[in-house]
C-alpha cells in the first residue's frame, strides 16, 4: 500500500470538508457528520433486513452518489468498507482496489465538484493519477462520472436567426423551457463558459439505460444515498426557483434500489411550488421508514440557511410500514414515533401537534377556508396604484386597503375599477394579510404565524396583499373573528400547514368555525376542545401573542 493511500484512510483533523463553503442554497454541501447519521441510519436498517449483516463487511453491495458534490458520501462509505472488509480481504491495496472499482460510484453535478469528489475519495482530481489511491483505473474520471450535458428545450416561441457548428443558418428558439426539469432557457442558456446544471441523472427518459453508459455495464445498485440539488433558477416562470430534489427522488425509486437515503428540503411537506402531486406520492409510500426532520436547517447545515428545513428519509424497498419520524425543533428531539405519512394531505411535522389537531377535528365542524377568498380576491394586484392615498372615498368611489412595502396605507378608488367578489365590497368582512411571519420560527423558536388582520366595513375592497374572510353580517361577526384569528390556538392550527411566509386560503382549512357572537379567547377554546396543560404549554412555546401593533417583521 502507498503512502498516499495510507493517509488517504487514517483520521483527518481537521477535516477539509467540514470547512469549506457552499455554493449557492441550492447546491449545499453536506458535513460530513450530518452524512454518518444518514450512513449510520442505514447500517442499522440493512443489519435489521439482513440478519444482523454488517453492510460494510459485504462485498458485493454497490453504493451509487448519483448527486455528489464534495464527495463526503463516497469518501464515508470508502472509509465503513475499508474497515469493515478487513478480514475478508486483508491486502489493503487489493481491499481498496476492489472498493473503488467495484462497490463505490458517483455522478458529479458540475465539473468543479467531480474534481472535488474525485480528490476526497481517490485522493487524486484525477482517477488515475499518480497521486491516486489506486492504480486500477485507466481512465480519469473512474467510477466518479461527468461530463457536461445540455437542456433540452421545447416550447419556445420566441427566436433567433444565427447558425449551427457546421456553419449552416438555423433558426434557434430562445424561451423555451428543458423538458425533464424545466428550466428555463432564458436563464439557464449561458453559453459554453459556464456549468448549464443539466444534472445526467434526470435528464434522461431510461435512468438505467444512462447508467450502464456511464459505468459500462448493466448497473443495480444497493444503495442510493446523497444530497441533491433542491431548485433550479427560472423554473417557476421567469426568474423564479423552482424545487428539483423531487425529480431526484423519483427517478432513484425507479432504480428500484435496496435502500434509498437522501436529504432534501422539508417545505414539500406542506407546500412548496409544483409538489402537490411529489407530497401525495411520497406520503402514500409505505417504503418510507425513516424520517428525519430539521425545522431549522442550521442544526444540520451551521453554514447556510434554507427555508422551511430540511429532512432526511431512508426508503426500504422490500420493508413497507410505518415510519419513524423524528422532529428536531430548538435543540430537541421529538421521537422517532411510528406513524401514517397519509393521515392528512400535508404532513404535520411534530406529534403533539398531531394529538391536538385530533382533538380539534373530531367535532366535525364547518372549515374556516369556506369563508376565504382566493387570492387577489378584488383582482387588484399588489402593485396596483391607481388609487388616491389617504383620501376619503366620495360618491362615487370606495375605500381600498393597500400595502406600500411594509406599510399598511388606505385610500379612495373608483367603485366601477371593480370586476371581481363585487357581492363582497357592500358587506362586512375581515382583510387577511398574505404575508405572515417568514422564518421567526426557526430563528427564535417562536412565531406570530399571521400578521393582524383589519376589519373591514361596507364599501371596501383590498389589493392582492390580503384575502378575504366574508361576506359577514355585521360589524360584531367580523370583531368576533378578529378576536379568534388572533388566539394563539387558532394560529397554532394555521401554522400547521404554513411552509413559509404567506398565508393562503388552504392553510385556514383546520380552522373550524364557531358562533360569531362572542369575543373569542384561548381559555374558551383550550375548555371547548379539552387541550390539556402540557398541550397549552406546548402551543404557547411555539406561537407569541398577538396585539393590535404586532406585525409579520416583529
Amino acid at each position: 500500500m502507498t503512502a498516499h493511500a495510507n493517509f488517504s484512510l487514517r483520521g483527518r483533523n481537521p477535516d477539509v470538508l467540514s470547512c469549506i463553503a457552499n455554493l449557492s442554497n441550492d447546491e449545499v454541501f453536506t458535513p460530513p457528520e450530518f452524512a454518518n447519521l444518514m450512513l449510520d441510519n442505514l447500517t442499522q436498517a440493512w443489519a435489521e433486513a439482513h440478519d444482523g449483516e454488517n453492510i460494510w463487511s459485504n462485498p458485493a453491495v454497490r453504493f451509487l452518489d448519483p448527486f455528489t458534490k464534495s464527495g463526503v458520501f463516497l469518501r464515508e462509505i470508502t472509509s465503513r468498507l475499508t474497515e469493515g472488509l478487513t478480514e475478508m480481504m486483508p491486502d489493503l491495496q487489493s481491499r481498496v482496489d476492489h472498493i473503488l472499482t467495484k462497490q463505490v460510484f458517483g455522478i458529479a453535478i458540475t465539473r468543479l465538484t467531480s474534481l472535488m469528489a474525485r480528490r476526497s475519495v481517490y485522493c487524486s482530481k484525477v482517477a488515475n493519477g499518480s497521486r491516486s489511491i489506486t492504480a486500477a483505473f485507466d481512465n480519469a474520471n473512474g467510477n466518479v462520472w461527468f461530463e457536461r450535458l445540455e437542456h433540452t428545450w421545447e416550447g419556445g416561441t420566441e427566436w433567433v436567426h444565427t447558425a449551427d457548428p457546421g456553419g449552416r443558418p438555423i433558426k434557434k428558439f430562445t424561451n423555451g423551457r428543458c423538458k425533464f426539469c424545466g428550466a428555463s432557457q432564458l436563464v439557464t442558456d449561458r453559453g459554453a463558459e459556464l456549468e448549464t446544471h443539466a444534472y445526467a441523472f434526470i435528464h434522461t427518459h431510461d435512468i438505467k439505460a444512462r447508467l450502464s453508459e456511464l459505468f459500462g455495464e448493466d448497473m443495480q445498485f444497493d444503495v442510493i444515498i446523497g444530497n441533491p440539488p433542491y431548485q433550479i433558477k427560472g423554473g417557476g416562470g421567469g426568474s423564479n426557483d423552482s424545487p428539483i430534489y423531487n425529480l431526484f427522488v423519483k427517478q432513484a425509486i425507479h432504480l428500484q434500489p435496496r435502500f434509498l437515503s437522501m436529504v432534501i428540503q422539508s417545505r414539500w411537506m406542506a407546500g412548496g411550488r409544483g409538489l402537490s402531486e411529489f407530497r401525495a406520492e411520497f406520503l402514500a409510500d409505505s417504503h418510507i421508514r425513516t424520517l428525519v426532520d430539521y425545522e431549522n436547517a442550521k442544526d444540520a447545515f451551521p453554514t447556510v440557511g434554507i427555508g422551511g428545513g430540511i429532512c432526511y428519509f431512508l426508503w426500504d424497498r422490500d420493508n413497507p410500514g410505518l415510519c419513524e419520524s423524528v422532529y428536531h425543533r430548538n435543540d430537541v428531539s421529538i421521537g422517532p414515533y411510528p406513524r401514517r405519512l397519509d393521515e392528512f394531505d400535508v404532513f404535520v411535522r411534530d406529534k403533539r401537534a398531531v394529538d391536538i389537531l385530533h382533538k380539534v377535528l373530531a367535532l366535525g365542524e364547518s372549515s374556516f377556508e369556506k369563508l376565504v377568498s382566493g387570492d387577489t380576491p378584488f383582482g387588484l394586484a399588489t402593485n396596483f396604484k391607481e388609487y388616491h392615498r389617504d383620501a376619503s372615498p366620495k360618491s362615487d368611489q370606495i375605500l381600498l386597503y393597500a400595502n406600500l412595502g411594509t406599510t399598511r396605507v388606505r385610500g379612495a378608488i373608483d367603485r366601477n375599477v371593480i370586476r371581481k367578489n363585487t357581492h363582497l365590497i357592500d358587506a362586512w368582512k375581515l382583510f387577511l394579510p398574505v404575508a405572515g411571519s417568514g422564518r421567526e420560527r426557526e430563528r427564535s423558536g417562536v412565531d406570530v404565524v399571521l400578521s393582524p388582520p383589519i376589519v373591514g366595513e361596507p364599501q371596501s375592497a383590498c389589493t392582492q396583499t390580503y384575502l378575504v374572510a366574508g361576506p359577514l353580517s355585521s360589524k360584531n361577526e367580523a370583531q368576533s373573528i378578529d378576536s379568534y384569528l388572533r388566539t394563539r390556538l387558532i394560529r397554532f392550527l394555521i401554522s400547521l400547514r404554513k411552509p413559509a411566509q404567506h398565508v393562503f386560503r388552504g392553510m385556514y382549512r383546520w380552522v373550524p368555525q364557531q358562533p360569531w357572537d362572542r369575543t373569542w379567547t384561548d381559555a374558551a377554546l383550550y375548555e371547548k376542545y379539552g387541550i390539556t396543560e402540557d398541550e397549552v404549554a406546548f402551543i404557547e412555546s411555539m406561537i407569541r401573542p398577538m396585539n393590535a401593533t404586532t406585525t409579520a417583521a416583529d
